[in-house]
């Protein structure tokens, strides 16, 4: 009989099929929920999808190719250099080798011929020399004198550099939209590039910096971070609306120090890198002059995002603000018969069970039909006279 039991119930739920039913609730509350709901729906796909996001267009991600070319002129005296003029040429090098390293010995059998380090200072000859009244070391074949490892001047050498100016040539592309545009914008001439240079306010399109306003955009004073050096950000950031006119897609330009300057954390801080300026001497020795630079290094990131209107974001972003809008019915019925203090009338309501065969039964005792005789009797033999009876038997036709 369970087994029985359980097959009717399983082929009964199987067999069942639900449909939704309107039901119509006229409240105040229910009522302004609902229209809120929707409201803030609609505010969502309109304000944010379409408008803040612009949900209607299709975007394509930035190409870029970035030059720069330095100017300015420095003038220093001091008394390993004497009096000297620093240009382009002297103060824009790409860095060179790591530090320098002494390491003690005792015997040449501590230094092996050929041997070299790459944190050291040359390959060794093989033998153990005197360094000071002390100590020995492994004599190396490599430039004479070796360097000098002592903390940088402060103020720096180099403190005109502030005023250097830096040209940033910089050139992007969307390949999909085929856009292509530089930050040296149609209206800028020679003339105007020869005096510009970059200010938010009254030059903002001007492709020429001044280190110094570089670096204090950053909140950094260039004269302290130049004692050690530091690494700047230069950020370039392209967000073009393509549908719009394209003077309306320029560069907008930030600044950022990427180093860390920790104080609590910064072993190695800031920036530095070697380079030599060679030459003979008067006995036909090629000689050279080891320069560690402490300087500052930008760094020039180009983002960017370009949009322009297509069909198939727009209807994907429609469609899916019309199931959100399905969603505002399912969020007020759970609502209305969970939070209400109607709820179990809005149950009874909202949910009616109907089984086939009752509607079977229902059908034969509800369909009736009543009908009317008509007989005629005679009551005299020559004057006939018609009596109507009425006779309303009530039966059902069943369908």
């Amino acid at each position: 009989m369970k087994t029985r039991g359980c097959c009717a119930s399983i082929c009964q739920c199987f067999f069942e099929y639900s449909t939704p039913k309107i039901l119509v609730i006229r409240s105040f509350k229910v009522g302004t929920l609902n229209r809120i709901t929707q409201a803030l729906v609609i505010a969502y796909v309109i304000g944010y999808v379409c408008v803040l996001n612009k949900g209607y267009q299709d975007t394509d991600a930035v190409l870029s190719s970035v030059t720069t070319k330095v100017k300015g002129i420095a003038l220093t005296n001091t008394s390993d250099l004497g009096l000297r003029i620093w240009d382009v040429a002297d103060y824009v090098i790409p860095p060179q080798s790591p530090d320098a390293r002494l390491t003690d010995t005792h015997h040449d059998r501590d230094c092996k011929a050929g041997s070299r380090d790459t944190r050291g200072n040359g390959v060794q000859t093989g033998k153990c020399v005197k360094y000071s009244a002390v100590d020995k070391t492994c004599e190396v074949l490599a430039w004479c004198p070796l360097e000098l490892d002592k903390e940088p001047p402060n103020p720096p050498m180099l403190a005109d550099a502030e005023n250097f100016t830096v040209l940033i040539k910089n050139s992007i592309r969307y390949p999909k939209f085929n856009f292509n545009k530089r930050n040296i914008l149609p209206y800028v001439n020679k003339t105007y590039l020869e005096q510009c240079v970059f200010n938010r306010i009254t030059d903002p399109d001007c492709p020429i910096f001044r280190l110094k306003d570089m670096v204090t955009e950053a909140n950094e004073d260039f004269q302290t971070m130049a004692v050690h050096g530091g690494v700047m950000g230069v950020q370039i950031r392209w967000e073009c609306d393509l549908d719009m006119p394209s003077s309306w897609c320029v560069p907008r330009y930030t600044f950022r120090r990427l180093d860390n300057k920790d104080p609590v954390n910064n072993v190695a801080p800031g920036y530095n890198f070697r380079f030599a300026k060679y030459y003979k001497n008067g006995n036909n020795e090629e000689t050279r002059t080891l320069i560690k630079g402490f300087g500052i290094r930008f760094d020039v990131m180009v983002f960017g995002q370009a949009g322009k209107f297509n069909i198939v974001p727009t209807l994907l972003n429609v469609g899916a603000g019309l199931a959100l809008l399905g969603l505002v019915t399912v969020v007020c019925d759970w609502i209305v018969l969970t939070c209400m203090t109607k709820k179990n009338i809005y149950n009874e309501e909202k949910y009616s069970y109907v089984d086939d065969f009752q509607l079977v039964s229902n059908s034969f005792s509800n369909l009736r039909m009543t009908c009317s005789i008509l007989l005629i009797v005679p009551v005299q033999p020559f004057w006939p006279k018609f009596i109507i009876l009425d006779y309303s038997p009530v039966f059902s036709i069943p369908l």
